[in-house]
């Protein structure tokens, strides 16, 4: 698929997996087990222009994590975790939401993510995704894990003008 098809406008939602898409896909712990995650600053500012254009946002993760509550709280997005079987998961959301499969857009790295990225009309994933996700993904960004995922999907494959979504001074109607 040519990344310069797809516009903000034919989306539902955006889902994005945490471990390797959100954070680099490493895990810090300390002397009594407490994790710690690498995150990008610069994939706030992306949700909050997603954000200021209605954009639903999921995060869904295997992970049952604090470190994932704590990202997505702070973040505004809401986090869908502890799921045993992303289809499944996927499923419900799109139900309860009365999203179309085929107007959503899944962000994916491992093989976890596989068969959930394969029923959307939409899926992304970073350059250092499993081979899999890469063979099975619309689009391959050049962005690893936790560098930047979001800002240079909404940037470059979108499209998004964060300056004028997020500054503008013109007055809206």
């Amino acid at each position: 698929m040519d990344s310069k098809q797809i516009q903000i406008e034919q989306l539902d939602a955006l889902i994005f997996d945490f471990d390797g898409v959100l954070t680099d896909n490493r895990v810090l712990l300390d002397q009594s087990g407490k994790e710690f995650v690498y995150c990008s600053r610069g994939d706030g500012l992306g949700f909050d222009v997603l954000r200021k254009v209605k954009k639903p946002v999921f995060i869904l993760s295997t992970e049952e994590n604090s470190v994932v509550t704590a990202r997505g709280k702070k973040l505004k997005v809401p986090v869908i975790q502890g799921v045993k079987n992303k289809v499944d998961a996927l499923h419900t959301l799109i139900k309860k939401e009365g999203f179309s499969l085929d107007s959503i857009l899944y962000v994916g790295n491992d093989l976890n993510d596989y068969h959930a990225m394969s029923l959307c009309g939409y899926s992304a994933c970073p350059a250092d995704s499993h081979v899999a996700i890469k063979q099975l993904a619309k689009i391959t960004l050049k962005t690893a894990g936790g560098a930047g995922i979001v800002r240079e999907l909404l940037e470059d494959v979108l499209n998004m003008d964060f300056l004028d979504i997020l500054y503008s001074t013109k007055e809206e109607q």
